[in-house]
């Protein structure tokens, strides 16, 4: 783990994996707080690292520390939950030494009745001796090859600080440096100006990126879908169209991105370009890649609840009511499907709901 200031959810993190690892590892890069301190109640291989606006370079330097045959790398706002603990100490004990990496599910936002909301993988645990780096002074990644093993193990992130400018502030710094961006860093650097609501700066460097013709593809189309983020917060309705359709050049149309363009005809009352574009979310190809991350609600309930709405306001209640009956199938407690069911059969006693 590389820390700074991290009192308020350390011990929190650290019990979740006591008695599992074999040694814990904590590289302090400046706490000025009670870290250490609580660092020390559960190891002694405490080490301190400057700072130096890397963390790739912290987190190297944590894995050199490590001595034990494989690393677990941790956050100190990230907890293994019960179920997962336990997941996690019967791997430990099956784990086949062939195994290279582990990915692992990582848990970032729930909803209020405490089922996943938005999840990715990440490389979490990782042979030593294959001697993986981490890559990229921010929005660092581990590099890693050979076997992989994806697990149904989960880490749970619960944020509990806020969010600051310290990204945006290093990437500023690099350019204003003149240093060379990779298409990475041309992404998430958007991200950042993005999330800062510097909109303008963020298309041009989420153009810059996807001009390279380089990076992941889900980080291409994920591009896209921001620039239209950015293009929607201008009031520029027809670039954001664009920037959503220029997805398509990069792999078979995504659920979330037909889902986007409906919204966008529905907005405008045009329901037949909507239930067209609805339509395709429902026939969507889902990625065969275990890395990608999916908006589950855009490839099951939800374009169903909206063609519901747009049948409807075309008149054609019976097909209005064949989605909202199939969306009420992935999610029987959504308050608008249930109102929705309560509509249909309101209509079926008045007698003015067509057969199907």
């Amino acid at each position: 783990m590389i820390v700074k200031n991290e009192e308020a959810s350390l011990a929190r993190c650290l019990d979740s994996v006591k008695g599992i690892a074999d040694e814990i590892v904590i590289v302090d890069t400046g706490s000025t707080d009670g870290t250490r301190q609580i660092a020390a109640r559960y190891t002694e291989r405490i080490v301190d690292f400057e700072w130096i606006d890397d963390f790739a370079a912290a987190r190297n330097f944590a894995f050199d520390q490590a001595t034990t045959e494989y690393i677990l790398w941790l956050d100190a706002d990230d907890v293994f939950e019960p179920n997962d603990r336990e997941k996690l100490i019967g791997l430990k004990h099956s784990l086949d030494p062939a195994v290279d990496s582990v990915t692992m599910d990582y848990n970032l936002s729930f909803t209020p009745d405490g089922k996943v909301a938005y999840s990715l993988r990440r490389n979490r645990l990782v042979r030593r001796d294959r001697n993986y780096r981490w890559i990229g002074a921010v929005h660092e990644y581990l590099e890693v090859g050979g076997n992989l093993l994806h697990s149904d193990i989960a880490v749970t992130h619960k944020k509990d600080k806020e969010y600051t400018d310290r990204n945006l502030r290093i990437y500023r710094k690099r350019e204003e440096a003149g240093e060379h961006f990779s298409p990475r860093d041309l992404y998430y650097f958007g991200n950042e100006l993005k999330d800062h609501g510097q909109h303008e700066d963020a298309i041009t460097y989420y153009g810059k990126f996807l001009n390279t013709g380089l990076g992941w593809v889900e980080d291409q189309i994920a591009a896209c879908q921001k620039i239209a983020d950015c293009e929607a917060a201008l009031g520029r309705s027809e670039q954001e169209v664009s920037a959503l359709l220029r997805s398509f050049a990069y792999d078979l149309p995504r659920a979330e991105i037909c889902c986007r363009l409906g919204g966008y005809f529905a907005d405008q009352e045009d329901y037949r370009k909507a239930v067209f574009w609805y339509e395709q979310a429902t026939h969507a190809v889902r990625p065969v890649d275990p890395m990608v991350v999916l908006n589950e609600a855009a490839w099951t309930w939800m374009p169903h609840l909206q063609l519901c709405v747009c049948y409807d306001r075309l008149g054609n209640r019976a097909k209005a009511k064949e989605h909202n009956d199939i969306a009420l199938a992935y999610h029987p407690t959504h308050p608008s499907m249930l109102y929705n069911d309560q509509y249909f059969k309101d209509l079926k006693k008045k007698g003015v709901l067509e057969e199907a």
